[in-house]
């Protein structure tokens, strides 16, 4: 079995999803933020699991499950707090952000019986999900965080150490408005859509 990992921060005014403001309010992008934070949990407590770990940058909050030991983020850039997830798990791993509130367990639920690595690519250039068989934080460390290639260069690092990687289908982050739309539009009864359209509602008031 394996663990599942959430690296997420705690979505509070200012510090979470700032790129979709405007349209909406900071308080607005916090609550849209709360919502996929909470989907992507859901998606993964209704995951097979041997262990589901929340990674975070802040204080839980009532959006948290039951059934999650909680981990602090260490300090540095996100290839660190990537690799340092991942050092903490003695087995099998996948982690996963809280920018894809459409991610369903089905799509979570991984054997690493033939493959060594899963990868999980994002419309944006990064990636959605890492899954290590043997997680190795030196392969994510060094990585370039948040540009157009950096699932181009964490997809090479895999294979370049020799790993069988299994390619996850192409899933779109939530970071602008458009992306909050069309995203909201593939989970249509999450609790992120819910949020999106009372959001769009107080915009156009």
């Amino acid at each position: 079995m394996t663990t599942l990992l959430v690296i997420a921060k705690e979505p509070l005014p200012g510090r979470v999803k700032t790129r979709l403001t405007p349209p909406f309010t900071p308080r607005e992008a916090a609550a849209l933020a709360e919502a996929a934070l909470t989907d992507s949990l859901l998606a993964v407590a209704a995951t097979p699991a041997t262990r589901r770990v929340l990674v975070l940058d802040g204080t839980p909050g009532p959006w948290l499950p039951p059934g999650f030991d909680v981990v602090r983020q260490c300090a540095g850039g996100l290839d660190a707090r990537l690799a340092d997830a991942f050092a903490a798990c003695d087995g099998p791993a996948l982690l996963i952000g809280m920018d894809t509130p459409q991610v369903t367990p089905e799509l979570l639920t991984v054997d690493f019986t033939d493959c060594d690595a899963y990868f999980g690519p994002a419309e944006d250039g990064g990636f959605w999900a890492l899954g290590l068989a043997d997680p190795d934080p030196a392969l994510l460390r060094g990585v370039p965080m948040s540009t157009p290639v950096t699932g181009a260069v964490q997809r090479e690092r895999l294979v370049g150490a020799g790993l069988r990687v299994r390619d996850l289908p192409r899933l779109r982050d939530v970071d602008t408005a458009a992306d909050a739309h069309a995203v909201a539009a593939l989970a249509p009864y999450g609790r992120f859509a819910a949020q999106l359209t009372r959001c769009t509602a107080a915009t156009h008031r």
